[in-house]
């Protein structure tokens, strides 16, 4: 996350309030990740009620309407009749709960719950009050729905996933206790002093019609990626410097020529991590015959800072859906309930792959300079694979076949989902968002980057502990200092994958990055 854990923890201790407005993005993190309580407030609940009258008044007409007398889907068009209705959402939901594969993480079970909360507290989606007030006593109580890998094609919304959560909210399926154990749903609710809703018209609908599971995955992913993309900033600073690079082209003037926000931050950001360098010092002037350096290294502030631009064009549309009210039909402000497509999750599935792409570009060229600071032949004098003593010690070679893996990998990753519309449901849901699983493997990705951003940070450190003994500069002394709390220094070959697994977790916690904050500003 970009913001502390200090910060997460107050949010937690606080708790979340959700009402008829929309959830923040930091709110989201707070409650799926440092398991926020979550507060109703009462013009949310009145606005519920309000909402609610308006289903109940026309599940007492004769006529037929979508989602409170008929089926759904392709079956629309069939008339159910009152005593029969209970069973018709009960069906709904059961019938929906039909995913497969691995359980999905806590996280974004939690944030797919909360985001199906917010809705529902809009008023326009017809629920009862105590639907709503049952999605916050599950989550406040720590019980965790089991939701499956696959089942979702981003419309209408992701139905299987949010079916395997209102399942749970009936007491069925099964969920994981605050223990983390594996429980049936009515046992776990029971526990908590919860009791299972017995779903009334139109609420099955309500409870599986969003696209809250890909909502709430981008909005982990772009916390995750406000920390990364600083973070791929100052591991690519140490690069430079180890490789005897020069700061002159992150010039802010040089920057401002080409008027790119994201640019101009990671410039910024680049240009203050070797500030007061007395390794770059010690090549600068006219004896260094050097006269630019390689992309990876000079144009490292135009790929990080596109994808910062990139960020934040997926922050604004994340922004813009957590104010939305996705259900069909809906209940609108003037009494009427009408069907409409913005279930439909193209907005949510385009960003999710653009993302996609910049994390592959990002890890790309992250690999190259790691390779680069191995590479006798290019790394300025630097011992072959920085090995101890090549030929017989092997140094980090295999570590940069493991970033190269992953970066392959993660090209993969980055083929667009949303292009790869299939048909559903007798052809009624004809074109289809696959927004679900453009979140999905955007998570994969983000797991990718965080491992070759902390492979070249471990190269990085290396490098300019044999550069002594000239020194690194504060900033980016400060963060080897933090890597050598994990990870000894230059020596003979040792088992590596446990050193990178500990620079993983200070990439992933934020703590590499912090190391260099509190030297330095950083955006």
């Amino acid at each position: 996350m970009d913001r502390s854990s200090s910060d997460a923890d107050a949010d937690a201790d606080a708790g979340v309030v959700v009402g008829v407005g929309s959830v923040s993005l930091d709110e989201v993190v707070a409650v799926a990740r440092h398991d926020a309580r979550v507060i109703i407030t009462d013009d949310a609940r009145a606005a519920v009620a309000a909402g609610r009258s308006v289903i109940e008044a026309l599940a007492a007409d004769p006529a037929p309407h979508y989602g409170i007398s008929t089926g759904f889907g392709a079956l629309a068009t069939t008339y159910i009749p009152a005593d029969r209705r209970a069973r018709l959402q009960q069906s709904l939901v059961r019938s929906h709960a039909a995913g497969s594969g691995a359980e999905i993480e806590r996280e974004t079970v939690r944030a797919l719950m909360l985001l199906r909360l917010s809705t529902l507290l809009t008023g326009r989606t017809g629920v009862r009050v105590q639907t709503a007030e049952t999605y916050a006593a599950i989550l406040n109580a720590g019980v965790t729905p089991v939701v499956r890998e696959y089942g979702s094609l981003g419309c209408s919304g992701d139905l299987a996933p949010l079916a395997h959560c209102a399942l749970a909210v009936m007491g069925e399926g099964e969920v994981r206790g605050a223990d983390g154990l594996l429980a049936p749903a009515a046992d776990a609710l029971a526990a908590a002093g919860i009791r299972p809703v017995l779903l009334a018209e139109k609420e099955g609908l309500a409870l599986i019609n969003g696209t809250d599971g890909m909502l709430g995955m981008l909005a982990l992913a772009i916390a995750d990626l406000r920390m990364l993309l600083t973070t791929a900033d100052v591991t690519a600073a140490m690069s430079v410097e180890a490789l005897l690079g020069t700061d002159a082209a992150f010039a802010d003037d040089l920057a401002a020529l080409r008027p790119q926000h994201g640019q101009r931050v990671s410039a910024g950001n680049m240009r203050r991590m070797l500030a007061g360098s007395p390794i770059v010092a010690s090549h600068r002037g006219p004896e260094c015959t050097r006269v630019q350096d390689a992309y990876s290294l000079r144009c490292a502030p135009q790929v990080h800072g596109a994808a910062r631009d990139t960020l934040a064009h997926a922050a604004l549309v994340a922004e813009r859906e957590l104010t939305a009210a996705v259900d069909n039909p809906v209940v609108t402000r003037d009494g009427r309930v009408e069907s409409n497509g913005n279930f439909h999750g193209a907005p949510l599935g385009y960003v999710l792959d653009f993302l996609a792409i910049v994390v592959a570009d990002v890890a790309s060229m992250s690999e190259r300079r790691t390779d680069r600071m191995l590479d006798p032949a290019r790394n300025q004098g630097l011992p072959a694979f920085l090995a101890h003593d090549a030929g017989v010690d092997s140094g980090l070679m295999i570590a940069q076949y493991t970033a190269a893996g992953i970066v392959s990998e993660l090209k993969r990753l980055a083929v667009p989902a949303s292009v790869d519309s299939i048909p559903s449901s007798a052809m009624q849901e004809d074109h289809v968002s696959m927004g679900w699983a453009a979140a999905r493997k955007l998570r994969t990705a983000l797991d990718g980057v965080s491992r070759v951003l902390a492979i070249e940070a471990m190269t990085a450190a290396r490098a300019l502990d044999l550069r002594a003994p000239l020194l690194p500069a504060s900033a980016t002394g400060a963060v080897r200092s933090r890597i050598r709390e994990d990870v000894a220094g230059p020596g003979p070959d040792r088992h590596l994958a446990p050193e990178i697994e500990r620079v993983v977790g200070a990439v992933r916690s934020g703590a590499l990055r912090g190391a260099a904050a509190a030297v330095v500003e950083l955006a």
